[in-house]
């Protein structure tokens, strides 16, 4: 065993100016870990952090960034993001489209897009396009957001009831949808 020792180097014997930068930095750690320490116990004794000069997560936020925040953390992205097509239905499907056919409500169940045309002309127009469309719409929401656009025509005229009604016959409105 006193061969294995002497093969070792010995380590060289420090000097003072050496010695003075390990003294030094022991100096440092112990000073750091006492300013922990009184930092953490001042902290407890004021009730709990307080705003300082850095940003945390108590700082204000702008509009745009705490609605985004609101829309990730109740998981509202699917309904957000139908509802801005909603508003951009006109640029998403042109404005000779968006003139005669819009968007009614979202079922994010069975992701069905439900839209209704003024004419039952434009409501085949639109049945014809609903591939499409539900591409379109799938590229700016994402894939599979839109699995069915559901196309409604007109909705007629309102159903009269009275004493002047023939019995059996739906009247004009059963021409329509």
């Amino acid at each position: 065993m006193s061969e294995q020792q002497s093969d070792r180097p010995e380590p060289p014997e420090l000097s003072g100016v050496d010695l003075a930068r390990q003294a030094l930095v022991a100096a440092k750690e112990q000073a750091r870990a006492r300013g922990a320490a009184a930092q953490q116990k001042k902290q407890a004794r004021r009730g709990g952090l307080r705003s300082g000069a850095r940003a945390d997560g108590r700082d204000p936020l702008p509009l745009g960034a705490a609605i985004n925040r609101l829309i990730t953390e109740r998981g509202w992205e699917t309904p957000a993001a139908v509802g801005g097509v909603m508003g951009r239905w006109p640029q998403l499907v042109g404005p000779e489209v968006a003139q005669h056919c819009e968007p009614q409500r979202y079922d994010e169940d069975a992701r069905v897009l439900t839209v209704q045309c003024d004419s039952t002309a434009w409501a085949t127009q639109l049945r014809l396009l609903a591939p499409q469309l539900v591409a379109r719409l799938n590229e700016d929401l994402g894939h599979g957001t839109v699995k069915m656009l559901k196309v409604l025509g007109p909705g007629g005229p309102a159903r009269r009831y009275g004493a002047l009604r023939a019995p059996g016959s739906k009247g004009p409105g059963d021409t329509y949808g």
